[in-house]
């Protein structure tokens, strides 16, 4: 039988969307004209989970030891042979650490339904990392029988002892059901005070468009986008760099503007990398470049964007210029 998938850990939820219509009028570009669909990519709303590269052994439980500076120094099969005993013990940490080891498939084949017995085990006992990750499967359904009510209590547990990802994903949780919005935005703010992009970003969202006890204010959204785009959040430096190249929130700063836009671009955002085209073909922020703004566009339409403003800017280039826009691309990558 063909094993199962572990759980996927981000879980589109949309939750914002639900509570409140956020797409109003349509925006303007970045160039002055209305911005097209294919211009205004929403990042979706999801549950979160911790990537390998951010593990800490705190999360595991407030026992730090051998096994737990294996893990972080990748030796995964030794980690494992020294949490096993303790584990099979019924120490919680130990078990957390073995189901990390077996969801992840570190060092050994992956093993989703010993990881989910695991994380059951050691959220029973009250670990933060463990009762997050239970809820996430419990939520899923995959693994175990769906159980909505038990995800959210282990999810408020956790976020109640101070992961800022439980809280973020408590606030989702919230926002989806539309039981509390009033608390999810504090959860939302709990979390991006503790420097959690995508709840910096949600914040963001938040004082754009007047959420629950939050009026609308844009000087404080921009101040949340700055945060998040400093910590790499493509979506943060998208919205970021095309405020400030249209003045909202501030003042307009068009050479800003096109710094976080072209940073967006660089990291695969497609939305940034039709942006950045507009801005080279208007110089806007930078020196007007047909060459370049087309070898952008043909980035961002090779990943799948069509933007028929663009479009007829192609058309109207030489063969030449087409020719060393598609140079320019391919060094682009």
């Amino acid at each position: 039988m063909k094993p199962k998938q572990f759980p996927p850990f981000r879980l589109v939820v949309f939750a914002l969307a639900a509570v409140v219509a956020w797409s109003a009028a349509p925006a303007q570009g970045v160039d002055g004209t209305e911005s097209g669909a294919e211009e205004r990519q929403e990042a979706p709303f999801e549950l979160k989970r911790p990537t390998l590269e951010n593990v800490d052994p705190r999360r595991f439980g407030k026992r730090e030891d051998a096994a737990f500076g294996a893990f972080q120094r990748g030796y995964y099969l030794t980690a494992l042979k020294l949490a096993r005993p303790r584990a099979e013990a019924g120490d919680p940490a130990a078990q957390t650490l073995m189901a990390e080891i077996y969801a992840r498939g570190l060092g050994v084949a992956k093993d989703v339904e010993k990881a989910a017995e695991l994380y059951a085990e050691a959220a029973k006992q009250g670990i933060p990392e463990a009762q997050m990750q239970y809820a996430l499967i419990l939520i899923d359904g995959s693994l175990v029988e769906k159980d909505p009510e038990q995800a959210l209590t282990l999810m408020r547990s956790a976020a109640e002892a101070g992961e800022p990802l439980a809280q973020f994903n408590l606030a989702q949780m919230m926002m989806e059901s539309g039981s509390s919005v009033d608390e999810a935005v504090r959860w939302y703010e709990r979390a991006a005070s503790a420097r959690l992009p995508d709840a910096q970003y949600a914040m963001a969202q938040i004082h754009t468009h007047g959420v629950g006890h939050k009026q609308q204010d844009e000087a404080e959204a921009l101040r949340w986008l700055r945060k998040a785009a400093r910590q790499n959040y493509d979506t943060a430096q998208l919205d970021l760099g095309t405020w400030l190249v249209e003045g909202r929130g501030g003042k307009a700063d068009p050479k800003k503007g096109f710094a976080w836009l072209k940073r967006a671009a660089e990291s695969g955002n497609i939305a940034a990398q039709n942006r950045v085209a507009k801005l080279y073909r208007a110089g806007i922020g930078v020196e007007a470049d047909s060459v370049l703004a087309a070898a952008w566009y043909i980035l961002a339409r090779r990943a799948g964007l069509e933007d028929p403003e663009m479009k007829g800017f192609m058309a109207g280039l030489t063969d030449e210029e087409l020719k060393e826009a598609v140079e320019r691309a391919n060094r682009l990558r």
